[in-house]
């Protein structure tokens, strides 16, 4: 469903009660890019990612053609950075019970002054039920980037709301995808390596990738289905060989 016909703006459902908002970007050179959040409808809803400041108008109206703002329980963030958090104040503004949500390093070295009101922090393998969904947090520092980086699971669904992993070009025309989507995100990613390649970042994907998911909640690009574990291992083979 497109929610503004200027910029394209458009909302749909990857999974059950979850909600792929997409904003695509063009640059002067003609190249495009796009900017998601996600949106899972509960008990308590969460938006996970804010977009961008100068975004805010155009998320907002595609979350009012879902649910009222002020049902927004929790802001999402996987780390402090201008697509993750960039409005965030607004969001809160709009939605006088919302809280941010993010992990406890995030909360500590950034939230708990930048945000209008105290984040929920959550701990390394913390639940959070929102009603039927229920969310685990996962630590993962520097992966891809920033210490206090960290991803979620949504139990129900099995869906990985996984941030910048994945990251592909392009302005995301295909909300959810079955098409191979590590090739162009390693194409994007080498010229200009945003991972910091960190002793523990197979590790990471390991752990991340026992949990099977199905779904994939990608910031960047389309959002993608199958075989989550298999993907995420090829990854960690890709980034440990460099290919």
């Amino acid at each position: 469903m497109q929610t503004n016909r200027h910029s394209g703006t458009n909302v749909a459902e990857i999974a059950d009660g979850i909600y792929r908002i997409n904003t695509p970007i063009r640059f002067p050179d003609g190249a495009a890019f796009s900017f998601n959040q996600y949106l899972i409808v509960d008990d308590a809803s969460l938006l996970f990612h804010t977009g961008p400041r100068k975004l805010f108008p155009l998320v907002s109206e595609a979350i009012g053609h879902v649910l009222p703002l002020e049902r927004l329980h929790y802001i999402g963030l996987s780390h402090v950075e201008a697509d993750e958090c960039g409005s965030m104040n607004d969001f809160l503004a709009a939605a006088p019970q919302a809280v941010p949500l993010c992990g406890q390093i995030a909360a500590l070295v950034s939230m708990n002054d930048l945000a209008d009101r105290a984040p929920r922090a959550l701990a390394d393998g913390e639940q959070l039920v929102l009603g039927r969904h229920t969310l685990r947090w996962f630590d993962t520092p520097h992966m891809p980037h920033a210490w206090e980086c960290g991803l979620a699971m949504e139990a129900s669904t099995r869906s990985f709301l996984c941030g910048d992993l994945f990251t592909q070009p392009g302005s995301g025309e295909v909300a959810l995808t079955e098409a191979d989507i590590l090739a162009p995100s390693e194409a994007f990613r080498q010229p200009m390596d945003y991972y910091a390649h960190t002793p523990a970042t197979g590790t990471m994907l390991a752990r991340l990738a026992a949990e099977k998911p199905t779904t994939l909640a990608c910031m960047h690009g389309s959002a993608w289905r199958g075989d989550g574990e298999a993907l995420l291992l090829a990854l960690a083979r890709a980034i440990d060989t460099g290919a």
